[in-house]
């Protein structure tokens, strides 16, 4: 499966009114020598397990990724004794705005004052709208990415 996605800053709280009920995230990453990133995640009380590969495409927001749901207990001992990073904590928030959902991500922890909106496309060329709520793009910035933020946490820029 091909994931696209934009990541944008938030610059304020217009989204709240909104936005489902924040669903807890817990997510560590398994070091590879490749340049896959092997995810542990918990995302309330379901766990999942998945392979990302290297950003591609003319604008570098799409890359594979096959996500599996594992039992809850399998990624709790994964998150615990295997994952080598640091956890990213954060709460999510879907948003709806002009016929396209967003993720608003708070994070918490080690990334505390983090907060992102992400929005996933069918292709690198589909049109959307900036809610107002939305900032600068930041797609392109890897100190955004995830599994760039366990290594290099938000609090230490």
């Amino acid at each position: 499966m091909l994931e696209i996605e934009h990541k944008f800053l938030i610059k304020n709280d217009d989204w709240k009114s909104s936005a489902s009920e924040g669903v807890l995230y817990r997510q560590g990453y398994i070091k590879t020598v490749s340049k896959t990133a092997v995810r542990v995640r918990i995302a309330g009380d379901k766990g999942f397990l998945t392979l990302k590969g290297k950003g591609v495409g003319k604008l570098g927001i799409s890359r594979s990724e096959f996500e599996y749901e594992i039992p809850l207990v399998d990624a709790e001992v994964l998150l615990e004794e295997i994952s080598d990073t640091t956890l990213i904590e954060k709460l999510r928030y879907l948003v709806e705005y002009e016929g396209m959902t967003w993720e608003v991500d708070i994070f918490s922890g080690e990334n505390e004052g983090l907060e992102i909106a992400e929005i996933e496309l069918s292709s690198e060329d589909e049109k959307f709208s900036l809610p107002e709520w939305v900032g600068k793009c930041v797609s392109d910035d890897p100190r955004y990415f995830n599994v760039c933020l366990t290594e290099n946490p938000y609090k230490d820029w």
